[in-house]
């Protein structure tokens, strides 16, 4: 199993970097993105910190992916901090989406959408079929959430997804112990979001992350 988008007490969440991993291998998964909280202010030392814990997470049979959520950016500084993630060694790139429970500026999820530096675009709230187009057309996944009020347009999302062919992702977007999910935790959510069996298959399994990192 694989979950891209999780959160440690270096933002929000209420977890070390090493526990995180380790309560996610029990659990079974062998790819672990951890994708902290980021803006200007704090984004080369994420990523440097994070870089500290890779041999950690070996130990545990965890593939570590060293990470970063851009979050509530100006959507015209979306290239220029993603690159300067990726320079400084990021191997993914999250953007925090247009969620509907969050005052995102408008027009965030458009510029993910056309970043050659940005790898998923998380909760994306009522995207529009352009953007999820523009998705599709630079290899940008869309999420699927687990996380409580971002997941209320998971269906959209796997909709709009089926009509462009973008790829999906299923994240927890985890923040504390809890929130970590098994392998029947993934497929409810998947299911519940309205994807069939074939699209769980393809979504679930990190085979779907073989474009990763880009």
């Amino acid at each position: 199993m694989y979950d891209l988008h999780t959160h440690t007490i270096m933002s929000d969440g209420e977890l070390l970097p090493t526990e995180l991993i380790r309560r996610a291998a029990v659990l079974g998964y062998t790819v672990v993105g951890i994708t902290d909280h980021a803006d200007a202010s704090n984004i080369d030392s994420l990523i440097a910190a994070t870089e500290k814990v890779r041999t950690s997470a070996a130990a545990y049979g965890v593939r570590l992916l060293n990470g970063v959520e851009l979050t509530h950016i100006p959507p015209a500084e979306i290239a220029d901090l993603a690159a300067r993630a990726k320079a400084a060694g990021a191997d993914i790139v999250i953007v925090h989406g247009e969620t509907t429970v969050e005052p995102v500026a408008p027009g965030t999820n458009a510029a993910a959408c056309t970043c050659p530096d940005v790898d998923v675009l998380a909760h994306p709230g009522l995207i529009t079929p352009e953007d999820a187009r523009q998705a599709a057309a630079h290899g940008i996944a869309l999420e699927i959430t687990a996380r409580g009020g971002h997941n209320r347009t998971n269906g959209h999302i796997v909709q709009l997804a089926r009509m462009t062919g973008c790829r999906l992702v299923v994240n927890s977007d985890g923040h504390a112990p809890g929130d970590l999910m098994t392998a029947a935790d993934r497929m409810a959510i998947a299911r519940g979001a309205g994807m069939t069996a074939d699209e769980c298959a393809a979504a679930l399994d990190t085979a779907a992350l073989a474009v990763l990192p880009r």
